[in-house]
């Protein structure tokens, strides 16, 4: 079976490397804002801030770095991620152990990971791509996808539990030692990995931070995918908080009742990841990701209807396990798409763009609907994003091209 598909040992370590600190992620959810509550008796006003700044800012600094990190090798920029990572979250522990942790620092260390976030997933992109043959790249890209998930469901109630017995930075170091667990992973690779040639000026242009914007809006596919996921993944991202003071605050919901009606239903994206390589061989990519895209937008409006008791908790459940499919088929099928559609001197750049977008997006988009439930309740805003959801398969192309190198091959032969 192609999800069975032996894909090499250094694949392996690659994909080891990811599985850790993915799982340390997991483990770290929703520390900063308990810390930031429990330890530093921050207000909501400040809890907002803290993701929402954290995000955009972090997005900003790595526009930069998407020129800087293309026309370099990318495992070094990737270890050098996972130890700049590792360096900012264990300073969080190190300052609460001598009673020096501050509200500032936490919104420092959360501009230096997000950043360091979309450095590294820019620069493994590119990695993957020159690593794994083209006609594997999706099965890599879906097993991917399933340990993000996998870690979704296992990592936050672990991880609940270690802040609730061993203290609120527990989950912290955790994720710091992922992190430099991963960066000997990436070690162990081995091999040589050529340095990318520049054509032109040696230095880096102003023009060139935008080369990975202009490259994207100009393709006929991409552009289209382009503003549907970051329209697609602001929306579901901004209704994350209101659900939160709905479940927990009117309708009454445990927090161990919130924490499983939104952990178990991310087995739903290890179904849909496992799926994608054998559902993309029998219909193709396209059909693939399309229908995934138009089904992905379906489930949201649901949750506008919850209501207290079991109920509301199966609904919630449903809902959630139907979208985290349809993502979980989604995501791998464009991760690879993308990276098919991408030449490789553009490919860091072209992920960068992607990633800093997305992460606007999502920060303006939780700006707007906070207001928005302010004004008219967390129930109404969040009807209003899962209606708005209902019309973004619009924006996904209706055809789909060949891969560059299929295109490069032909023209080659006329």
């Amino acid at each position: 079976m192609a999800g069975r598909r032996a894909l090499g040992r250094q694949f392996g370590w690659l994909w080891a490397a990811f599985v850790v600190s993915s799982y340390g992620t997991g483990l770290r959810f929703g520390a900063f804002p308990m810390i930031a509550v429990l330890v530093l008796h921050s207000g909501p006003a400040q809890v907002a801030a803290l993701a929402a700044a954290g995000r955009a800012v972090g997005a900003l600094v790595a526009v930069p770095l998407g020129p800087w990190v293309e026309f370099r090798r990318k495992r070094p920029v990737m270890v050098a991620m996972d130890l700049t990572r590792f360096a900012a979250l264990l300073s969080v522990p190190a300052a609460y152990a001598f009673g020096r942790l501050s509200f500032a620092q936490l919104l420092v260390v959360s501009v230096a990971v997000a950043a360091a976030d979309i450095a590294f997933r820019a620069a493994s992109g590119a990695y993957l791509k020159a690593l794994v043959p083209p006609e594997d790249l999706l099965v890599a890209n879906g097993r991917f996808e399933s340990t993000t998930w996998t870690a979704t469901v296992v990592g936050p109630p672990l991880g609940g539990a270690a802040m609730g017995m061993f203290g609120p930075v527990t989950t912290v170091v955790a994720d710091a030692v992922s992190y430099l667990l991963s960066a000997l992973g990436l070690r162990a690779i081995g091999g040589t990995e050529p340095r990318p040639a520049r054509a032109g000026a040696s230095r880096l242009r102003a023009g060139e931070l935008l080369e990975g914007w202009r490259y994207v809006l100009a393709h006929p596919t991409l552009r289209p995918l382009f503003f549907n996921t970051i329209v697609v993944n602001g929306l579901i991202m901004a209704t994350e908080p209101l659900l939160a003071v709905l479940l927990l605050g009117p309708l009454g919901f445990a927090p161990w009742q919130y924490g499983l009606a939104f952990a178990a239903p991310c087995l739903g994206g290890l179904v849909g990841s496992r799926l994608a390589p054998r559902l993309v061989e029998r219909f193709g990519q396209h059909k693939v990701m399309w229908t995934a895209g138009v089904l992905r937008a379906c489930w949201s409006v649901g949750l506008a209807f919850v209501r207290p008791g079991v109920p509301g908790l199966v609904l919630i459940m449903v809902v959630q396990f139907g979208l985290v499919t349809c993502c979980g088929l989604f995501n791998p099928v464009l991760a690879t798409y993308r990276l098919d559609h991408t030449p490789t001197d553009r490919v860091v750049r072209t992920l960068t763009a992607w990633s800093v977008s997305s992460s606007a997006a999502i920060a303006a988009l939780t700006a707007v609907w906070g207001l928005l439930a302010a004004v008219t309740g967390p129930r109404t805003a969040i009807a209003v994003a899962g209606v708005l959801l209902l019309a973004t398969p619009l924006l996904l192309p209706r055809r789909g091209n060949a891969p560059l190198e299929t295109r490069e091959q032909a023209a080659s032969l006329t």
